[in-house]
């Protein structure tokens, strides 16, 4: 799938080209750096880290008419994820003793696949490209994804402390089914609560 969005000079691309896999880790983390900064932080390593497992055959990127990387939306299969990777990557980037802990902190994040349901691993857009329709034409790649492979819904999750991206979600259609509230991890993880969202996509 390679296509221009109709109304603005912006490319819907499957994976990542190889020139933006930095791009897209260092938007990766700084989208997410509130929730990863103890699993995965400083940002250094943690950029490093994402970078050695970004895999471009589980996301679609946002792509401008002139070549820049604007944003990207990941998912999740039993095959892999957008941003995977074991122990050993984990070793690789922090060293073993500091890989044990951080990994037992990424478990805790860890969002299991469902029959029938793609998992989105995370979605951002390029500050300096919001506005501009981006967000929304990943959502709907991501949903036109599903649908190639024969799945009924997409599932995402949004933490409390972006109601931005939960707003979105809201227009484009999806609807809240779960909640689930972190506890005392609130202060490793920087939220309180993370809202399980799902939409239909059968047609």
């Amino acid at each position: 799938m390679s296509a221009i969005h109709p109304t603005h000079s912006f490319y819907i691309e499957n994976g990542v080209r190889p020139e933006h896999r930095t791009s897209a880790a260092l938007g990766y983390w700084r989208a997410f750096a509130r929730k990863l900064r103890y699993p995965l932080g400083p940002e250094r390593k943690a950029v490093r880290f994402i970078e050695s497992v970004l895999d471009p055959s589980h996301a679609i990127s946002a792509v401008s008419a002139s070549g820049d990387f604007l944003g990207v939306a990941g998912f999740k299969t039993p095959q892999g994820a957008l941003v995977g990777g074991g122990f050993r990557d984990l070793v690789a980037t922090y060293g073993w003793a500091s890989a044990t802990l951080r990994g037992g902190l990424i478990h805790t994040l860890e969002r299991e696949c469902a029959d029938g349901t793609l998992l989105m691993d995370g979605i951002f857009v390029d500050p300096d490209a919001r506005g501009q329709g981006v967000g929304k034409a990943l959502l709907q790649a991501i949903e036109a994804h599903a649908v190639s492979l024969g799945l009924r819904k997409v599932r995402l999750d949004v933490i409390d402390t972006n109601p931005r991206a939960r707003a979105l979600y809201e227009r484009e259609g999806f609807l809240e089914n779960a909640v689930t509230r972190l506890g005392p991890l609130r202060v490793i993880f920087g939220f309180s609560s993370a809202t399980e969202m799902t939409k239909s996509v059968i047609r």
